[in-house]
């Protein structure tokens, strides 16, 4: 095990590399997700049926494949994807030290994908609030997005909180991809190039992997854990 003592560098390197993308990827795919479930609880049907198709395609394809027309589709559709250079983010990368083209592509290919499980988690925390908070809203007078902005969804926000949580702890799981699709320095990419450049034994290597990943989601998990325990008290 002394692989991991003398390559800690390394692993850290790859744990603060996975930890931006896991988190910017949260952040798109909660943005994401939230727009689908409210198209797919939208009175206007041509946005109910883009919700449900974003979700239909995403929910049910490999994470793969996705991440294969991100790594490849995308830079195809123009010169190293132009559109994906939005100024904000560009100098948010740099900030972060990150200049590295796949980093785009890979939170472009997490946030879609995990947006699609977020949006069924925030579904089913809008159904969980009884229907006649939205009924009292819209008997008093306010609009569709009133209603959904201080009533629906801050009840909703309770009840989804657990499953929102465990959808990203799968997302933090699946970055793990990301480092198979170009992303040079990332966690289980750090382990791989590892084993193969230093022919170090690859079972110590990805125990360290393993407990990068551990390090991400325990302490998350504890979190979901302890939010349940309070919302079983308050019920």
């Amino acid at each position: 095990m002394s692989v991991l003592v003398d390559h800690i560098d390394v692993f850290a390197g790859g744990l603060w590399l996975t930890f931006q993308l896991c988190l910017l990827s949260a952040i798109g795919a909660l943005i994401l997700g939230t727009i689908a479930a409210v198209m797919r609880i939208s009175p206007v049907p041509p946005l109910r049926w883009v919700g449900t198709a974003y979700v239909t395609v995403f929910r049910n394809c490999p994470l793969t494949i996705v991440f294969f027309f991100a790594a490849f589709g995308l830079p195809a559709l123009g010169s190293n994807a132009d559109f994906l250079r939005i100024p904000g983010l560009t100098t948010l990368f740099s900030r972060l030290g990150v200049d590295i083209p796949y980093f785009r592509f890979a939170i472009v290919a997490l946030s879609v994908y995990t947006g699609a499980f977020v949006c069924e988690a925030i579904r089913s925390g809008i159904n969980a609030v009884p229907a006649g908070q939205a009924e009292a809203a819209r008997a008093i007078g306010l609009t569709f997005t009133q209603n959904l902005r201080y009533v629906v969804l801050p009840q909703a926000r309770k009840a989804a909180i657990v499953p929102l949580g465990s959808v990203i702890i799968a997302m933090i799981k699946n970055s793990a991809l990301a480092g198979f699709f170009g992303l040079v320095g990332e966690l289980s990419n750090s382990g791989v190039n590892l084993t193969s450049a230093l022919g170090e034994p690859i079972i110590p290597v990805f125990i360290g992997v393993s407990i990068g990943f551990l390090i991400m989601t325990v302490p998350l998990g504890l979190l979901l854990d302890r939010a349940e325990r309070r919302r079983a008290v308050a019920r």
